[in-house]
């Protein structure tokens, strides 16, 4: 079992990740793969600048983990996210065999890792991620707070110069 000290770093370094999305103008979660404490995979948000719904930072960090280790099953890998994975990504986790999921920030609109539903552990999957929720979850939260804060005034003040002629 890892130690919340050792969460924690991991956490920190999707937080990074999560910046990366952030400065690429996409929703700032940011995702690391980790096997034997050896980074195997990492992402960050892109489905804006790639035009891909799929293109979430847990997908990315999956397929690079399955191109690392050179096999798709993840088998004795925890995943490090910054916010609760949706229902796409907690199945690409199930389907991996990834052992371990640590999330930040709770989503109550669509994660899938118990907020909304709990793809993970639910009694019918053939495969059981174990759950660590809220590692460093008020940091991920307020990045996301600040991005969509960002966003609402970036809009109103478009809207605002659009009214006077500006644009």
């Amino acid at each position: 079992m890892m130690s919340r000290d050792n969460d924690e770093n991991w956490m920190r370094y999707a937080l990074q990740l999560a910046e990366r999305a952030d400065e690429e103008g996409e929703i700032p979660v940011g995702a690391v793969l980790v096997l034997d404490n050896r980074i195997i995979g990492e992402g960050w948000n892109r489905p804006i600048g790639r035009h891909d719904p799929t293109a979430h930072a847990e997908i990315a960090a999956l397929r690079q983990g399955g191109e690392t280790l050179q096999n798709y099953r993840l088998l004795g890998a925890t995943l490090y996210v910054t916010l609760e994975p949706c229902i796409m990504c907690a199945g690409a986790m199930v389907h991996s065999r990834i052992s371990r999921l640590v999330y930040g920030a709770s989503d109550f609109k669509t994660g899938a890792a118990g907020s909304l539903i709990d793809i993970l552990g639910h009694p019918a999957m053939n495969h059981k991620v174990e759950v660590t929720a809220g590692v460093l979850a008020e940091t991920c939260s307020s990045r996301l707070s600040d991005f969509f804060r960002r966003r609402r005034e970036e809009i109103k003040a478009k809207k605002t110069r659009a009214a006077s002629g500006e644009l």
